[in-house]
């Protein structure tokens, strides 16, 4: 297959089961990189075998590790998964048809699709995880991703195309795994809202429950997708709450923040 002068970049944190897999859905990338935070299984080793640059460095969050990540990259443009993702042969091939026509012009960005497996099994009616439009294909001196903590976003002007074929997203390969990231990913969120002096807003919090499940389930057509969209939906609205419940918790008492730090890392979930 044709090599086209673009970098993949991942950044991981023990993904060892996913992350040649991932590399290995985009050959024609002339260059693949791991940005890895510290992991202690395969990773490095998995990904170094698999034709990756590895790099280390210290998790900084998602924003700021994905823009490390970027300054490190030898091409301009860039492609930016996670581990538990990977291109469709579909995606791979209209790539490949289209990247160079991209390449040249004066675009920003390109949207891309993603298709999320849960439990198994691709969702089929469930919004969010049916075609979910994400920006993940970039040109480095054109765009920047935000420096939160989590749910970071690509910030960029200019035209950007979308492509029609998705790319694969392994959500959580159990329910424990999706637990934990919750938690993990609460933490980030209360941290970004405590630097930026949220207000807590508490009131809202009877409320949040029913509002998000009612959306995830009814409006995002979760009930289509049988129980496995009732599970989305419910663990979308423990979610919303548990966030300000323990953003509340921050706020009330500040010493909880290393604390939890402690016990998440003593669990493998901070870093």
């Amino acid at each position: 297959m044709p090599t086209l002068p673009l970098t993949l970049v991942v950044i991981t944190h023990n993904e060892a089961d996913n992350i040649a897999r991932c590399l290995d859905s985009v050959p024609f990338a002339a260059e693949k990189l791991v940005v890895d935070s510290g992991s202690d299984d395969d990773t490095v080793a998995v990904a170094s075998a698999h034709g990756a640059r590895v790099v280390h460095q210290d998790w900084l969050g998602f924003g700021p590790q994905r823009n490390f990540a970027t300054t490190l990259c030898s091409h301009t443009w860039i492609l930016a998964l996670d581990a538990d993702e990977y291109l469709t042969p579909e995606l791979a091939a209209e790539l490949l048809q289209r990247l160079p026509q991209l390449m040249a012009s004066d675009a920003s960005a390109a949207w891309l699709r993603r298709s999320t497996i849960f439990m198994g099994a691709p969702m089929r009616w469930y919004r969010p995880a049916v075609g979910e439009k994400m920006a993940r294909l970039y040109h480095r001196d054109r765009a920047r991703w935000t420096d939160a903590r989590v749910h970071e976003s690509l910030r960029f002007d200019g035209p950007a195309p979308t492509l029609r074929a998705p790319f694969n997203h392994v959500n959580n390969p159990t329910l424990v795994h999706k637990q934990l990231k919750s938690l993990r990913y609460s933490e980030l969120k209360c941290r970004d809202w405590n630097d930026k002096n949220k207000p807590v807003r508490m009131w809202q919090t009877p409320f949040l429950f029913l509002l998000t499940f009612i959306k995830d389930y009814f409006f995002r057509l979760g009930f289509l997708d049988g129980w496995r969209g009732y599970l989305i939906a419910h663990t979308a609205a423990v979610y919303a709450v548990y966030k300000r419940m323990r953003y509340y918790e921050i706020r009330q008492n500040p010493e909880s923040l290393p604390l939890a730090a402690t016990s998440l890392t003593r669990h493998g979930i901070d870093r």
